[in-house]
C-alpha cells in the first residue's frame, strides 16, 4: 500500500483573495507542534485509546465470530444514535453483501419505527443495539419496543435476536442483555461514540456487510503513522488542515466548513463527519458549522450561495478517479444534437471536469478551497479518510483551546428530555 493514501492540496486555499495571511497561517501551523507532540505522547503511553485501535486484532476476531453467528438472519437492524450509528452508516456505500441485509435505525421517529417493525419478518430479524453509556433513551426505547414486538410475534428465545454493544459496566442496556442472556460486546471505555467507527461499533456492521475491516484499519493506521512520524507540522496533513481552519477563523473568515465529495459512495460519509466536527468543536462560543454537500448535484442547488453569499466558508472538495470511467456518450448522436463537447466523453469525464470547475469558480470568487483526492472509494481509503478527519478534529480542538472529546450540550439535552418524560 502507498505510504500516503490521500493526496491533499491547499493550493487554492493558501493563495488568492480568500486565503488567510501567510503570517496568520504560519502562526497557526506553528501552534500544532504542541498538539502533535501531545498525540505522540498519548500514542506512546497508550493514554488515548483511539490511537491504538487500528493496530488491535482481538476485537476483530470477536466481531468476526459474532458476524458469522448472525448469517442465518434475513435482516440485521442496527439500533443506535449519533456516533453509535453514523460511522456504520458511512460504511454502507462499501456494502458487498446483502445477506443478512444491514439497515440502520437511528432517528426514533414513531411512525417510521412502527412501519419497520411491521415490515420486518421478526423471526428472521436480529437487532444490534449500540450505546456507549448503555443509557441512551432513544436506543432503549427501540430495544424495549422491538423485544415487545418479537414476543407478540411468538418469539420466545429473545437472546437469539439481540446483540448489545456497550461499555463493560452496569447500565440499563447491559441489564437488558443480561435479563435475556443476550451476547454483549465491549464498547471501548476510552473511545467516544463519534470516534468509535473503527471499534466494535463499526466493525460488526461492516463485517455483516462483507467489508474487509483489516483494510479499513490499515488505511487508518497508514494515516496515523504519517502524522505521528511527520518531521514538521507541514508534513502532517491533519495538522495542516487544522492550521488552515484556525487561521481562517482568527481572521473572521470561517463560519462554515463545507465537505464536498464528488462521489455517491461518499454521500453518507458526510453525516459521520458532521457530527465529528460539530460535537467536538462547537463549544465556548467557538467553532464552525459543518455542512456536507454532494457533487455535482449541489452545484445546481447551492453553488450560487457558496460563490456569492457571505463568504465565510472553507470548502473541502473530495474527489476520486472518475476520468475515463463510466458509459460513453455516442459521438454521432451527441454531434447531431450540437453537443460536440460531450461526443465520445465518458460520464466520469464530466464529473471530473465539474469538480475542477467548481474548485476554480469558488477560488476565483475569493473562497478558499482544499482538495482531497483518493484513487477509489474502498475500505483502505475510507479508513484513511476517517482517521485523517479524526486527527484533524483533535488537533483543531487543541488549537482552539476546547476539549474535542466531551459534549456538554448533548448531555444537557438528554437530562432535560428525561425530566420532561417524567412529568
Amino acid at each position: 500500500m502507498p505510504k500516503s493514501p490521500l493526496r491533499i492540496s491547499l493550493d487554492l486555499a493558501l493563495t488568492g483573495a480568500g486565503a488567510p495571511s501567510p503570517t496568520r497561517y504560519g502562526k497557526a501551523l506553528g501552534g500544532t507542534v504542541a498538539a502533535l507532540e501531545w498525540l505522540r505522547t498519548q500514542h506512546k503511553d497508550k493514554t488515548l485509546e483511539l490511537l491504538g485501535i487500528p493496530a488491535r486484532t482481538d476485537d476483530v476476531r470477536a466481531a468476526t465470530r459474532r458476524a458469522a453467528a448472525l448469517k442465518g438472519f434475513t435482516t440485521v437492524a442496527v439500533l443506535g444514535i449519533g456516533g453509535s450509528s453514523l460511522g456504520g452508516q458511512a460504511l454502507t456505500a462499501l456494502r458487498k453483501s446483502g445477506k443478512p441485509f444491514v439497515e440502520f435505525h437511528d432517528n426514533p421517529d414513531p411512525f417510521s419505527w412502527s412501519k419497520a417493525l411491521k415490515r420486518f419478518d421478526l423471526k428472521k430479524t436480529h437487532f444490534v443495539a449500540i450505546s456507549k453509556s448503555g443509557g441512551t433513551a432513544e436506543t432503549l426505547m427501540q430495544v424495549l419496543t422491538a423485544a415487545d414486538a418479537l414476543e407478540k410475534a411468538g418469539v420466545r428465545a429473545l437472546e437469539k435476536h439481540f446483540t448489545v454493544i456497550t461499555e463493560p459496566h452496569k447500565s440499563a442496556l447491559a441489564d437488558f442483555a443480561d435479563s435475556i442472556d443476550a451476547v454483549k460486546l465491549d464498547h471501548p471505555l476510552g473511545v467516544g461514540g463519534r470516534y468509535s467507527v473503527l471499534t466494535m461499533v463499526g466493525l460488526l456492521p461492516a463485517l455483516l456487510m462483507g467489508l474487509n475491516v483489516k483494510q479499513l484499519r490499515a488505511g487508518a493506521q497508514a494515516v496515523l503513522k504519517d502524522v505521528l512520524g511527520a518531521g514538521s507540522p507541514g508534513e502532517a496533513p491533519a495538522a495542516v488542515g487544522a492550521a488552515l481552519h484556525q487561521a481562517l477563523s482568527e481572521e473572521g473568515k470561517l463560519a462554515t466548513t463545507v465537505l464536498w465529495p464528488y462521489a455517491d459512495d461518499l454521500a453518507v460519509f458526510g453525516g459521520w463527519w458532521r457530527q465529528l466536527w460539530a460535537e467536538s468543536l462547537g463549544k465556548d462560543g467557538k467553532g464552525s458549522t459543518p455542512v456536507s454537500v454532494l457533487g455535482p448535484v449541489d452545484q445546481h442547488s447551492q453553488l450560487q450561495m457558496f460563490r456569492d453569499g457571505p463568504g465565510t466558508a472553507l470548502f473541502t472538495l473530495v474527489t476520486v478517479d472518475t476520468k475515463g470511467k463510466g458509459p460513453t456518450a455516442p459521438r454521432a448522436r451527441a454531434k447531431a444534437l450540437g453537443l460536440q463537447y460531450l461526443a465520445g466523453k465518458k460520464l466520469g469525464d464530466l464529473v471530473d471536469a465539474e469538480a475542477r470547475a467548481t474548485a476554480q469558480t469558488l477560488f476565483k470568487n475569493g473562497r478558499p478551497v482544499r482538495h482531497i483526492h483518493l484513487p477509489q472509494v474502498d475500505e483502505f481509503h475510507v479508513g484513511a479518510l476517517m482517521m485523517h478527519f479524526m486527527l484533524e478534529t483533535i488537533i483543531m480542538g487543541r488549537l482552539m483551546g476546547v476539549d474535542p472529546f466531551d459534549q456538554p450540550g448533548v448531555e444537557e439535552g438528554k437530562i432535560l428530555a428525561r425530566e420532561y418524560l417524567a412529568q
